[in-house]
C-alpha cells in the first residue's frame, strides 16, 4: 500500500475513532509495519500544520488523535453552546412523548409508532440528556431500551412521571364513548318515564 492510499485511510480511521488510538493497534488492524505507519502519520501531521486546516494530529505518548486546533476553541465552544440550547424540533417532541409515556421502549417501538427512522432524533435526545439507555431487551439482537432522565423532569418542571398530563383520547374512541353515554342517558330517561 502506498502513502497516497495509506494517509487518507489513517485519517478516516482516526476521525472515526474520536479518541486517542495506539500506533500498535493501527499497525495490527492495517497489517502494516510500525515504521510505515509512523511515516504516514508524520506526513498527515505535516499536512494539518497548514493554516488552511482547522484540525491537527496530536501525538500523545504512543497514541494519535485528530482534534481541532486550539485557536478555534472559543468558536467551537460558542457553536456547541448554541446547539445545546437549541429548541427541540417537532420530531424530537414526538419521540420524547412516546418514550416518556411508554418507557422503557426500544427504537423500533418508537419508529413503529411514528412510521419513520428515529435514529438521529434519539441520538440528539441522548446528547441533550433528556433520555438515556436503560439496558437491553432479552430478545434476538438484544435491542437497547430507552427511558427519560432526571434532566427531562427538570426541563419540564415535574418531579415525577406521574405528573405528566393525561394523553388525549382518540377522536373516534371519544365519539363512540359520547354516543354510548348519550344512549345510556336516554335509556335512563326512558326507564324513569316507564316507572
Amino acid at each position: 500500500m502506498n502513502n497516497s492510499e495509506l494517509i487518507p485511510m489513517l485519517e478516516a480511521v482516526l476521525f472515526a475513532m474520536g479518541e486517542p488510538i495506539e500506533i500498535e493497534r493501527l499497525c495490527v488492524a492495517l497489517e502494516l509495519d510500525e515504521i510505515v505507519v509512523s511515516d504516514a502519520l508524520a506526513k498527515l501531521q505535516e499536512k494539518y500544520e497548514d493554516d488552511t486546516c482547522g484540525i491537527c494530529l496530536l501525538k500523545l505518548d504512543n497514541k494519535y488523535q485528530i482534534c481541532t486546533k486550539q485557536k478555534f476553541a472559543d468558536s467551537i465552544r460558542s457553536v456547541i453552546e448554541v446547539k445545546k440550547n437549541a429548541p427541540l424540533s417537532q420530531a424530537a417532541f414526538e419521540v420524547l412523548a412516546i418514550i416518556a409515556y411508554n418507557q422503557p421502549v426500544t427504537k423500533a417501538f418508537v419508529e413503529q409508532i411514528r412510521g419513520v427512522d428515529c435514529s438521529g432524533v434519539i441520538s440528539s435526545l441522548c446528547q441533550k440528556s433528556l433520555i438515556e439507555e436503560r439496558g437491553r431487551l432479552d430478545l434476538p439482537g438484544r435491542p437497547l431500551i430507552y427511558g427519560t432522565t432526571a434532566e427531562f423532569l427538570r426541563c419540564f418542571c415535574i418531579s415525577s412521571l406521574d405528573e405528566l398530563p393525561p394523553l388525549p383520547e382518540n377522536k373516534s374512541e371519544q365519539a363512540a364513548s359520547t354516543e354510548s353515554e348519550s344512549e345510556e342517558d336516554n335509556s335512563k330517561v326512558n326507564f324513569s318515564e316507564i316507572q
